[in-house]
């Protein structure tokens, strides 16, 4: 028989251990980190098909994935607003817990028609509350649709409020030359407007677009070009390599960024 003196004993011993394996399974949990965003992040399957990759599939080896996970949920073809329209980013949302990261990178898609029959997945130039509504021919309803930056900011706002850390990264450079220099789109368009963003968000950003263009330069046109086998925008591996370094570069030298003690 035991006595009421023996069972609170065993409950209190009950409880104990029940809250040593709470907060032991809390600290071996990994904290997961995301990415989003077009082809040029996760290309197809992510397997190299027709040699082409995004650098989102390059990223493992750079980062200790015995302490934190990485998942690429990028998809060929989006848009900041398809990524947003075709529910993508809400499955994402989802999946965030308090502690995760958000890497985001939008803008090869996004300067595309508003309301062609083919994708119909382009924003409005810039940042900023500017809205047009338009009939949709490929969902066959009325749809708004809203700047660049504002579907960044979404983003932004979202996975903040799950206690996620976002990084909002500017477009990868294309394989365009002028007077032996990548161009490079930092002070105006999609770069510029994704600083803004990241900016007027808390957001951190990676400069991307110039930390690449920075290392095609010194490589030179004809050593970059075999990086694009097929076109001037998607990357053979090592082209995705080249851009997975950059956004560990990008990392390491932003400010109390606490990703980096993931990092290799």
């Amino acid at each position: 028989m035991f006595t009421n003196k023996k069972i609170n004993f065993l409950l209190v011993i009950v409880i104990i251990l029940l809250s040593s394996f709470i907060v032991l399974k809390r600290a071996d949990k990994k904290p997961t980190l995301f990415f989003v965003g077009d082809s040029t992040v996760k290309n197809g399957k992510g397997d190299g098909s027709g040699n082409m990759w995004g650098w989102g599939d390059l990223m493992a080896p750079l980062f200790d994935t015995t302490k934190i996970k990485l998942e690429n949920d990028a998809l060929g073809g989006t848009s900041s607003r398809t990524f947003f329209t075709k529910g993508l980013w809400d499955k994402v949302v989802a999946k965030i817990q308090k502690g995760d990261y958000v890497i985001m990178q939008f803008g090869h898609n996004d300067s595309s028609p508003l309301d062609d029959t083919a994708r119909a997945r382009g924003t409005i130039k810039g940042v900023g509350d500017s809205a047009r509504e338009i009939y949709n021919p490929i969902t066959k309803q009325q749809e708004v649709v809203h700047t660049y930056g504002w579907y960044l900011a979404k983003f932004v706002t979202d996975a903040k409020a799950k206690g996620a850390i976002v990084f909002i990264c500017s477009p990868i450079p294309r394989n365009d030359w002028k007077d032996g220099k990548v161009v490079r789109y930092n002070g105006t368009g999609y770069g510029l407007w994704a600083k803004q963003t990241a900016a007027s968000t808390g957001a951190f950003f990676i400069d991307l677009n110039s930390i690449t263009a920075d290392t095609y330069d010194a490589m030179g046109e004809e050593a970059v070009k075999p990086l694009f086998p097929n076109e001037h925008t998607h990357t053979s591996r090592e082209g995705a390599a080249i851009n997975a370094a950059s956004i560990v570069k990008g990392i390491k030298e932003l400010p109390k960024c606490e990703l980096v003690k993931y990092l290799k």
